[in-house]
């Protein structure tokens, strides 16, 4: 098994993967399903965004475990149905094992709904406007994936003069990752170089 340090580790079904990406069942099929590629859509990327708030100083593990429970705390996290929540969901959710139940992330969500419902040009607009460089590097080590990056930064500060909370630069990156603004699959995972499982 390759180092993490040197680059992508080799797993049992035989595809190298980011080291983290090969370190639970539930990462594994996240990181080869679905992180780093390409989200569009207000909707789903308003749960991007609900969600990156959310994990902010937890696991994202936790969020993945609990990620049934968002989506029927936050009906679907369809922007027009959250954005039209009260109090009474605000205590209902607070009560609710199902998510994370933080009083500031929730009022965050509702507000950022608010926020994205009367966005000019919607949130997919916003957001992909801070796109990377389809040309960068693909990094060889984990090492040499950022946690915050000009493009991150720009885009929180964007966010945050439209009206969203709980979207720090260390957030909008992890957002741009896992929604394929960016691509920090390691140069040798196999999401990146489509290598097919051993045989």
């Amino acid at each position: 098994m390759t180092d993490v340090a040197e680059g992508a580790v080799l797993g049992a079904d035989g595809l190298r993967r980011c080291g983290w990406g090969d370190s639970t069942d539930d990462y594994r099929v996240y990181h080869d399903t679905e992180w780093g590629r390409p989200v569009h859509g207000d909707d789903a990327l308003f749960e991007r965004v609900c969600l990156e708030a959310f994990q902010s100083g937890l696991s994202w593990l936790t969020i993945l475990r609990r990620r049934e429970g968002f989506w029927a705390a936050f009906a679907g996290f369809e922007i027009a149905e959250v954005a039209e929540f009260g109090e009474a969901d605000k205590e209902r959710l607070l009560a609710d094992a199902g998510i994370i139940r933080n009083r500031a992330k929730i009022e965050a969500a509702i507000a950022n709904a608010k926020v994205a419902r009367d966005l000019d040009g919607g949130l997919d607009a916003l957001i992909w406007r801070f796109a990377a460089d389809p040309a960068r590097p693909a990094p060889r080590t984990p090492a040499e994936v950022p946690a915050v990056t000009p493009e991150s930064t720009a885009l929180a500060k964007a966010l945050k003069k439209a009206g969203f909370r709980f979207v720090g630069p260390t957030t909008a990156y992890a957002l741009m990752q896992a929604c394929g603004l960016v691509d920090d699959h390691l140069a040798d995972c196999h999401v990146r170089t489509g290598e097919k499982r051993k045989r």
